[in-house]
Parts: structure tokens; C-alpha cells; sequence
């Protein structure tokens, strides 16, 4: 297959579009996805720098924010299938630990990312637990459903879980123009909360306001306003 890998930690410029080998699933809790869309994340910068941040075997393949097609899962799975539409979920954890049982897998003592410790959506292929694997929504199309993974996941687990976010209340999202900003409008939105948005420059802030027109009014520039 085709992936972008590095050899070596560093800049941009240790990124190599070359051939590798095609993954193959070591279980049969693991699927084959086939892959259609990857968006970026700061984790990926994260593990091309290298220690301390992150610390992936090389070479290694970036890419958390999977979208993509199952292209073969084990023999006796039931409800995956091959040509499934999917959206990959990048938390692993063990699966059997007390913590991944009750729902806290990323408190798992062998939690990891696809993507940063092991290699992920910067191919053509990437192996990825079943139980990982969640059915991407038809009125989604694959560069949108690889939005979804990270962001949203950081933007719900701190509004909902931990914030828990109550209708009319108003939250206060800054740096609006990030992946988690954006995903954190949507999901305020979606719990009928106000949203004030803040960020570092007015295009940011345009596209804020494309999300939430109804109260664009509200949006101002923070961000513009301390850097001056």
C-alpha cells in the first residue's frame, strides 16, 4: 500500500509518501478498514516531533481521524461486514481491565491511540479493533465523518460528562476555529445552550457563525482584542 511515514523524528520534512506493507489483523477482535478519509490533529505533530510528547516505533504512519470502508473482518463476525461504512473510534484499551468494563477505557494502563503509538489513518489501509469501529451516518460523507473521531470526543466529553451542559445556559467556546472549538459549538448547540465564540482572527470567526447564524451576534473577537 501507499502511507506517509517518517523514519525519523522531526519537521515536515521527515514525512515520506512511499509503499508499505499492508496491515494485517493479529486477532480476531481486529478489523481491515480500507482507508477514505484522514483528517489532521495536533497529535500528529505531536508524534513526528518525537519525545517527549509522544513515542511511536519507526517508521510509523500518523493519522487518528479515520473514515473508511471494512475491507475483511474475521470469519465468524456477525454484525460487521465487508463494504461497511465506518468511522474509526482512536481510544484503545485493553477491553478486560476494570476500567475499560466500566467505561473509562482512556484510564486504561495499556491505553493507546491509533494514529500516535501505533500506526494509523495516513494510509491506504489500517487495522483497528471491532469494537472500535462505529457505523458512519449516511447523510455524512467520508471527509466529514473524519472530522468526528478526536474532536468531538474531547468537545462532548467536557460539555456533556464533565460540564454537564443544560439547556439555556451559556457557554463560552475560545479559539472557536480549532477542531475541538467548532466541534464544541455544535454539540452547546445541540443541547440548546447560548454559545459565545472567541478567536484570533474574522475568518475564524465567519466560520463560527456559519455554524450557529442565530446567534451571531453574540461572537466577538477576543482573541483580536488581547493580541492588540
Amino acid at each position: 500500500m501507499k502511507a506517509v511515514r517518517f523514519h525519523r523524528h522531526g519537521g515536515p520534512e521527515v514525512l515520506q509518501y512511499e509503499d508499505a506493507p499492508d496491515p494485517v489483523p493479529k486477532s480476531p477482535e481486529e478489523a481491515l478498514v480500507k482507508v477514505k478519509a484522514c483528517a489532521l490533529n495536533r497529535l500528529d505533530i505531536w508524534g513526528r516531533i518525537g519525545p517527549p510528547y509522544s513515542k511511536p516505533s519507526l517508521p510509523h504512519i500518523s493519522g487518528c481521524d479515520i473514515a473508511g470502508v471494512i475491507e475483511e473482518v474475521p470469519p465468524d463476525e456477525k454484525e460487521l461486514r465487508k463494504g461497511t461504512e465506518v468511522i474509526v473510534s482512536p481510544g484503545v484499551g485493553c477491553g478486560r481491565c476494570e476500567r475499560c468494563l466500566s467505561g473509562n477505557d482512556n484510564q486504561c494502563r495499556r491505553y493507546s491511540i491509533i494514529g500516535n503509538e501505533v500506526d494509523g489513518g495516513y494510509a491506504e489501509l489500517v487495522v483497528a479493533p471491532l469494537r472500535n469501529l462505529l457505523p458512519k451516518p449516511e447523510r455524512m460523507d467520508f471527509v466529514q465523518a473524519a472530522s468526528v473521531p478526536l474532536s468531538f470526543l474531547t468537545a462532548y466529553h467536557m460539555l456533556v460528562t464533565k460540564a454537564r451542559v443544560q439547556p439555556g445556559e451559556t457557554v463560552l467556546v475560545l479559539g472557536a476555529g480549532s477542531g475541538v472549538g467548532m466541534a464544541a459549538i455544535q454539540i452547546a448547540k445541540a443541547h440548546n445552550a447560548n454559545v459565545v465564540a472567541t478567536a484570533g482572527s474574522e475568518a475564524k470567526l465567519r466560520k463560527a457563525v456559519e455554524l450557529d447564524p442565530e446567534y451571531g451576534r453574540a461572537y466577538t473577537n477576543l482573541g483580536s482584542a488581547l493580541a492588540r
